[in-house]
């Protein structure tokens, strides 16, 4: 199976620029795993979309899109929970 090509949208990239080293490390591995996996155990599909799905890592939930067509992974929010659904 192919990977998946990985875009960050201009809001994730802002939200993972003002974490904390440690924080965007673990991040950034778990969303370089989805390349690979985009349905890595314990990911959920929120509801009221059709294709947004989200990952916990620790206390913060990364938000990202598939296109299985053009194989993409778009990475949309990164945050806490108490902000990343807003």
């Amino acid at each position: 199976m192919a990977s998946y090509r990985i875009e960050v949208s201009a809001t994730a990239e802002k939200q993972l620029r003002k974490l904390g080293q440690t924080d965007r490390i673990r991040i950034l591995r778990a969303v370089r795993a989805l390349a690979a996996n985009p349905w890595p155990a314990g990911c959920r599909k929120l509801q009221g979309y059709d294709d947004v799905f989200r990952i916990r890592v620790g206390t913060f939930r990364v938000l990202y899109s598939i296109e299985g067509r053009r194989i993409i992974l778009t990475v949309l929010k990164i945050g806490r929970r108490k902000d990343v659904y807003r």
